[in-house]
């Protein structure tokens, strides 16, 4: 059976828009807003209660706005007889991995409590239907996995809550993006960002394709983000915000030699700290969507913008012809006419006598 045929430069928009801004825990997500900065904490507790609180810890002392963890059984994400991935080199098989790393529902009282100390808000992906009212308590939105992104119950029962939605689209193509974000305005899902992904662990460079984020928010008129699993702490992201991200997920661990799949290629807490502070960077320096005299240039605006002068010796009655005329810099004087009033000021008389390089008074435009 062929696959489905897309056209990736045409999209029939269906149902009402998503909207371009909205609230997550009292936090403003879009693309006018600083960008929304996810630690992905994911599985690197490892089976530990006060590891995981240390990454919250890390998280909120890195200036992240929210700390997020994941929600799975293994049961619920692959047959017994599933076998190895290639990319966990042989480790064990994944129905045992996943088993191991499976994070304990007692836990989640004490993690969002500590989170909410901690100053950050708590997220858990879930990876099953009967998870989302199990998280419900606990989370201002939901963050969906790439590989559940066509998960038809899971996104149902994630909409229905109604809670804002962040969705990652690693591995997927445009028809199970477009599978999804009709599921997503069926069920009357309006807040949604998609997360560009690559899902490699970690994701090559040369196939990070930033440019999807800008495509997605073209084509889908829907705010778009990027789940970086690229190793380098700054260029995926810097570059993602500069090219519109509103939120940006990023996995990190406290010690990338510590035993388990997802530690390898997380950042450290110095990196995720690094991270952190470079985007905020980018930020101030992005600025405003708008084009004015900064505060910093106000002296040299003055200074250094051009102004009319004369060229020689006038007495008053005197043409101003082009002769009589120079564009200098206007330099320390008090009241010289701007140099974009040439036009007007050529062919009047002067009213007043000049020296050369004498500034070209304010009233002889009057």
């Amino acid at each position: 059976m062929q696959g489905h045929e897309v056209d990736i430069y045409r999209y029939e928009h269906r149902g009402p828009n998503f909207t371009d801004t909205f609230l997550v825990g009292g936090r403003a997500i879009g693309r006018t807003h600083s960008c929304f900065l996810i630690a992905e904490a994911g599985s690197n507790h490892d089976g530990k209660l006060d590891q995981a609180l240390r990454l919250i810890d890390v998280a909120a002392t890195c200036h992240a706005d929210a700390v997020k963890f994941q929600l799975f059984r293994a049961k619920n994400l692959y047959p017994r007889d599933a076998g190895q991935a290639d990319y966990l080199a042989g480790r064990t098989d994944i129905y045992s991995l996943i088993q191991s790393m499976e994070l304990p529902e007692t836990w989640l009282p004490r993690l969002a409590q500590h989170s909410h100390e901690q100053g950050l808000l708590f997220l858990v992906t879930p990876f099953y239907p009967e998870a989302v009212a199990t998280l419900l308590p606990f989370v201002p939105a939901f963050k969906m996995s790439s590989y559940e992104l066509t998960h038809v119950p899971l996104l149902e029962a994630v909409a229905a809550t109604g809670l804002p939605v962040f969705a990652s689209t690693g591995a997927s193509n445009l028809v199970d993006i477009d599978t999804a974000i009709a599921r997503y305005r069926s069920a009357g899902l309006r807040e949604l960002v998609l997360l560009h992904c690559t899902a490699a662990y970690p994701a090559p460079l040369l196939q990070a394709n930033l440019r999807s984020i800008t495509f997605l928010h073209q084509r889908y008129q829907v705010l778009t983000g990027l789940s970086d699993h690229t190793a380098d702490p700054l260029l995926a992201p810097v570059i993602a915000r500069t090219l519109g991200a509103c939120v940006l997920e990023k996995h990190f661990t406290l010690d990338r030699t510590l035993p388990g799949p997802d530690h390898s290629f997380a950042l450290e807490p110095q990196q995720l700290e690094l991270m952190v502070k470079a985007v905020r960077e980018t930020e101030q320096a992005l600025g405003l969507e708008d084009k004015q005299v900064e505060q910093c240039e106000r002296e040299l605006h003055h200074f250094a913008r051009p102004a009319l002068f004369a060229s020689r010796e006038l007495a008053v009655g005197d043409v101003f012809d082009q002769s009589a005329i120079q564009v200098l810099r206007r330099g320390a004087t008090k009241a010289s006419l701007d140099a974009t009033y040439l036009d007007r000021l050529l062919g009047r008389k002067a009213r007043k006598a000049y020296h050369p390089g004498e500034p070209v008074a304010l009233d002889e435009l009057a």
